[in-house]
């Protein structure tokens, strides 16, 4: 039998960039496709030539839509992928929404270097236009949820859910006699919208994320944290700025805003949905009723809850009332996107808050906040930054260490081999050790470039 191997392209040693490429007779499939976020020494990485030949790549199983699992895809096909892109359906629809927009900042900040002329490269041109999104989104091929579907050439693939976003799921490939598992992002249990992450009997073979391997999420109501940062604010006469995941985040903010309203504790203050990928992906709640808790008409009402700011002009003007408020607006790590217009513009006085809502990687403005940076440079030029910073980390769509080790409890046997993935070198460490003193299970961290021979 010819062997089997699997190589970790991205994802490794970091939370973004999340590619694993597993390898059988030839043969090659693709575990996601992420664009690396971040720090500009991982941002460069998508520049670098990818460490295979695209066109030598069969196939691309996509665990869900985020960026850092399936931006890149885009590139890939630019370069020569010409195989399919299996996926859950919502994460397709998600695909067309996400893909087209990074296209679009992408073809954005080139002309902006070349207009403004701080590039090094004469033209600076774009990561991928319009056009590839366009190209990657026609190989996409949607699949059903614990649908066994045959890849041909022996393979088999099966998706579960995995909670975290709409369409995540965990992918199980049989494939040369073996079972590989990747967890994609799994998400957490109990969550006000998404269903609880489903269990996995069994696998040779597990690659886990470890996004809050050294964390445990504060055991608050959500509902409740949300609302006492909103009346501490609005009670000193202040905005509340919350950057927020157009897809995922800012729909289970709007579903807790409601919840507060409809008991009748958060009646007079105004909630803006300021983010157009925001509104159309709440949207895709009621497209896909089985993906999530709600029903059709708490859906529709909770999404319809806040007013919804659609043009740029409705934005600026957002950014100049005075009046105490609560603005959603992406990114969630506040690394692009309108809510740096909003910081901008609230982020000097004291009586407002920036309340992030979880997880913001190295090297971002989030990350630069909650650790305390007074000042952030946005737009070229540096910000003084004198309002509140909250966050709010159980508000994350990523499992908890102890949420994780549930769903590792599921299995009936342990792995021959368990790879720790997607997380920063403290995290991974930390869930290696737990997983090793409290299952028993053999695991490795991989670094990135790193290949392993699957027996």
């Amino acid at each position: 039998m010819s062997k089997a191997s699997l190589t970790f392209l991205g994802g490794a040693g970091t939370v973004t960039g999340s590619r694993h490429l597993l390898q059988l007779g030839g043969r090659k499939i693709l575990f996601d496709c992420g664009l690396f976020q971040g720090l500009k020494a991982l941002r460069l990485k998508n520049w670098a030539e990818f460490p295979v030949d695209p066109a030598s790549i069969d196939a691309v199983v996509l665990t869900h839509a985020h960026l850092d699992h399936s931006g890149y895809l885009p590139k890939l096909v630019r370069e020569g992928f010409r195989g399919p892109i299996f996926c859950t359906s919502a994460s397709a629809d998600l695909c067309e929404l996400l893909l087209l927009d990074s296209a679009k900042i992408q073809e954005s900040d080139a002309e902006f270097a070349n207009r403004h002329g701080f590039s090094k490269h004469k033209p600076a041109l774009p990561l991928y236009g319009k056009r590839d999104a366009l190209r990657a989104l026609e190989q996409l091929r949607a699949i059903d949820f614990d649908t066994p579907t045959d890849l041909g050439h022996g393979a088999n693939l099966l998706f579960r859910r995995a909670g975290h976003i709409l369409g995540a799921a965990t992918a199980q490939l049989r494939w040369g006699g073996q079972t590989l598992v990747f967890s994609g992002d799994i998400g957490r249990y109990d969550d006000p919208l998404m269903h609880d992450p489903a269990p996995v009997a069994q696998a040779d073979y597990l690659l886990v994320e470890s996004t809050y391997g050294d964390r445990q999420h504060a055991r608050v109501a959500p509902a409740e944290a949300l609302l006492e940062v909103i009346q501490r604010t609005t009670a000193r006469g202040g905005t509340v700025i919350i950057p927020a995941f157009a897809v995922g985040r800012a729909q289970e903010l709007l579903y807790l805003c409601w919840c507060l309203k409809q008991a009748g504790r958060l009646p007079l203050t105004p909630v803006y949905l300021d983010s157009p990928m925001a509104i159309n992906a709440s949207g895709m709640l009621e497209r896909h009723p089985h993906d999530h808790r709600l029903s059709p008409d708490e859906c529709q009402a909770a999404m319809a809850s806040a007013t919804y700011v659609q043009d740029v002009e409705e934005s600026k003007a957002l950014s100049h009332n005075g009046m105490p408020k609560v603005i959603i607006s992406a990114s969630g790590m506040a690394t692009g996107g309108r809510v740096l217009h909003h910081i901008k513009a609230y982020g000097p006085d004291p009586k407002n808050t920036i309340l992030f809502a979880g997880f913001q990687a190295a090297g971002t403005r989030g990350e630069a906040l909650i650790n305390g940076a007074r000042e952030v440079k946005i737009h070229g030029g540096f910000v003084p930054v004198r309002a509140e910073i909250d966050n709010l980390p159980m508000l994350s769509a990523h499992a908890d260490a102890d949420e994780i080790l549930r769903w590792l409890g599921g299995f009936e046997r342990p792995p021959k081999k368990t790879f720790i993935v997607h997380g920063e070198a403290g995290a991974s460490l930390a869930l290696q050790e737990r997983i090793e003193q409290e299952l028993g299970w053999p695991c490795v961290i991989p670094a990135e470039g790193d290949e392993q021979v699957l027996s």
